[in-house]
């Protein structure tokens, strides 16, 4: 899924890959830790497919009914995630950078969520360790809450920076992960 959004962006003459800015804002230990996380993830789950003496150690039980929840919120959390991506459109960008054109996206996932694409790919994880009954991919969400709690106060500071009171008012009204509580009608939350 990734891959064809990234084509549309690359087709629309948009930038992918790292630029001075998107590094100066995360780093290049935590881009470099995004891809380590990836390849690891990516061998593991490769490594999942084979028969080896190992494995049975890192399952737990699960009752079957809990294994199907979370096979149920798997598939829920890819459509969650494709709804975020089609909602940015071009405007995606897996790099902390804003395009020139940029605008600020509060509709659709992120009408009430302000990083509703993370909550989809926690879930995605998170779910694939609940159907294996497996802690590799418990393991894996646990990092990957970790990078994402850590990335979303640098992602927040440059929409600040670029859309400033418009900004923090769409902060106001959402919550970062899930939608904000509201409360009773005619009382704050």
């Amino acid at each position: 899924m990734r891959s064809w959004f990234a084509l549309r962006v690359r087709r629309a003459g948009e930038r992918l890959w790292l630029d001075r800015a998107s590094v100066r804002r995360e780093g290049w230990l935590a881009h470099s830790l995004r891809l380590s996380l990836l390849l690891l993830f990516v061998a593991v789950m490769a490594l999942s497919a084979l028969d080896l003496p190992w494995k049975p150690k890192l399952h737990f039980s699960l009752p079957f009914w809990v294994r199907w929840t979370g096979f149920a919120v798997g598939l829920a959390s890819l459509g969650f995630w494709t709804w975020t991506h089609l909602a940015l459109g071009t405007l995606w960008s897996a790099q902390l950078q804003l395009r020139a054109h940029h605008r600020l996206v509060a509709c659709g996932p992120y009408l009430r969520v302000r990083h509703p694409m993370y909550t989809a790919i926690l879930a995605w994880v998170a779910s694939l360790g609940v159907v294996s009954a497996n802690w590799i991919p418990v393991f894996f969400a646990a990092l990957a809450a970790v990078f994402l709690v850590a990335r979303v106060p640098r992602e927040e500071q440059m929409m600040l920076e670029r859309f400033g009171d418009e900004y923090r008012e769409y902060m106001r009204r959402t919550g970062r992960f899930l939608p904000k509580w509201r409360g009773r009608p005619g009382n704050p939350a």
